[in-house]
């Protein structure tokens, strides 16, 4: 039995109002989108950013949320997604190409692959240098409620350490830089995805889990929908899958799936023979 209950949330992708309603139909927030979530701990699993309309404002309410979680006993922690990593790296990189060794051809650069990716203007003018601290400083591995979780899905993350406190000071030291090269191999690493599909998905969970810790991995970045083959509107539940090591919980809230507020541990509904 937990100590107390833990809650993860998937990539919102700009959508903050729905993030705001998810939350509130939770209980973790209230009509005023303040903390009511008591001695909950909330993770956010990263992306916030691009493809929907205030990027920025759903970090802000993440950032609030943090600020007020503790007093009630609670807390509200984000791991970094791939997107933060694109719109930090466009930031701070712009156009500038990438070394054509690193990008493994020319003609590449974050601006490009930020715009190609859904970046929004609007989201690089409202960073603030409050913002970009903040970002920088996010864990991209992290333990809780004896479940690994990461943003993506993949098993990228092992070669920068091995274990979570050596990833995540490995790729702080990146972000702490101005080496563009370096930059870039974060973001390619971290839009891998798929480690977990198909027969050895299992067997690849578990490298990762007997390395880092953890009984199951959960994770955002790949859309479920995409997994078990619906559209993102049919989805209500989050994905286990990987002989029930892994979780996904991006239902795709940017293509109208619903943004997943999802209790740990997480277990499938019985099915209801009554309905058959």
């Amino acid at each position: 039995m937990l100590d107390h209950p833990t809650f993860v949330v998937g990539d919102v992708h700009g959508h903050r109002d729905e993030l705001a309603a998810a939350l509130r139909d939770a209980d973790l927030v209230d009509s005023a989108d303040n903390w009511a979530g008591a001695d909950a701990h909330l993770w956010f699993l990263g992306d916030f950013v691009d493809r929907g309309p205030d990027g920025v404002g759903a970090i802000d309410l993440v950032r609030k949320l943090q600020r007020q979680a503790p007093s009630a006993g609670g807390a509200v922690e984000s791991l970094l997604g791939n997107h933060e990593i694109l719109l930090l790296g466009t930031y701070f990189f712009g156009d500038t190409p990438i070394p054509v060794e690193a990008a493994g051809g020319g003609g590449r650069s974050f601006a490009r692959s930020w715009a190609i990716n859904g970046g929004q203007l609007s989201d690089q003018e409202a960073l603030t240098d409050e913002h970009i601290e903040w970002l920088v400083t996010r864990p991209l591995v992290a333990l809780a409620a004896d479940h690994l979780l990461v943003h993506s899905d993949t098993l990228e993350y092992l070669d920068w350490g091995d274990t979570i406190e050596e990833i995540n000071a490995t790729v702080h030291d990146v972000l702490a830089g101005d080496e563009l090269a370096e930059w870039w191999d974060v973001w390619c690493r971290m839009t891998s995805r798929f480690a977990f599909r198909g027969p050895d998905g299992g067997d690849a969970a578990e490298e990762m889990l007997s390395q880092l810790g953890g009984e199951r991995i959960v994770h955002g970045h790949s859309v479920i929908a995409d997994q078990v083959g619906v559209h993102p509107v049919e989805l209500d539940a989050p994905h286990l899958y990987a002989d029930g090591r892994v979780l996904g919980i991006d239902a795709g809230l940017f293509v109208g799936g619903p943004c997943l507020v999802v209790e740990l541990p997480y277990e499938p509904e019985e099915p209801d023979e009554s309905a058959r």
